[in-house]
């Protein structure tokens, strides 16, 4: 039987990340790769790891969270309810964070808007006046 295995620079390539900041997720106990000598070697597991890493840190998760969810499916492989409320706790706190963002980019588009409409008016009533002047 014959387990597939991945270096550093495979799984790099794969993500399209660096190497170094698969270091980083190894030095923050994410990562577990065993060693030949000074060389890395991935398992299956630190490859599928490594894409739920990535795909969280989109989703806006932070690492210890990711951790977290990490530590709760290293002691119960086959999933657990525990699990799944976290998670869906997560999903949640993140759609509420996403939803807060969403109107205070709102707010602030009416901000500029508002901002625009004065500036634009003032600049009209510039050039009305330098054409009054100019006249006269």
């Amino acid at each position: 039987m014959n387990i597939r295995t991945f270096s550093i620079s495979e799984l790099a390539s794969e993500f399209d990340v660096t190497t170094r900041s698969i270091r980083f997720y190894e030095d923050q106990q994410l990562l577990f790769p065993t060693r030949r000598g000074q060389t890395r070697i991935y398992s299956a597991q630190d490859r599928v790891r490594l894409k739920l890493i990535l795909r969280g840190k989109r989703l806006g998760f932070s690492l210890a969270e990711t951790r977290e969810l990490f530590a709760l499916w290293d002691e119960t492989p086959t999933g657990s309810m525990k699990q799944l409320q976290l998670l869906m706790a997560k999903i949640e706190e993140k759609k509420q964070s996403l939803e807060q963002q969403l109107n205070d980019i709102a707010m602030l588009q009416l901000e500029l808007d508002s901002a625009e409409s004065r500036c634009r008016e003032a600049m009209n009533d510039l050039t009305e006046t330098t054409n009054t002047e100019k006249s006269a």
